[in-house]
């Protein structure tokens, strides 16, 4: 999963990484309970603290402080799934900003152009 995401002044990005992190993990584990036991499965670890890890520890975070490597890092989100066979163009990916930086229709809610 990349997200580029744009942090209210007065957060601290260790933080709203940590706590999205810890939120969406605990919504895929609610579904996969529901949904697909087996699956969810492959997630079990033997750890103190949790008992299920859906993230890499540590995961990167870059901070795009210039306007060339946010565009730079966007294009590679974007052609991610061109890559990896799931589509032919970045905007037919569903769970791209892609169409939205195309079109400008925002299907998910939240979005924003980075120019704004």
């Amino acid at each position: 999963m990349h997200i580029i995401w744009q942090m209210k002044a007065g957060n601290k990005g260790e933080n709203v990484q940590r706590d999205f992190l810890k939120h969406l993990g605990q919504k895929f584990k609610k579904l996969l309970e529901v949904n697909d036991k087996a699956f969810l499965e492959q997630f079990k670890v033997n750890k103190i603290d949790r008992s299920y890890q859906f993230w890499q520890r540590n995961s990167l975070s870059v901070p795009l402080f210039r306007k060339e490597v946010f565009e730079q890092k966007l294009e590679y989100v974007h052609f991610n799934p061109v890559k990896a066979g799931l589509c032919n163009l970045p905007e037919e990916f569903y769970y791209s900003s892609a169409n939205f930086y195309k079109s400008g229709i925002d299907k998910f809610g939240f979005l924003s152009n980075s120019d704004e």
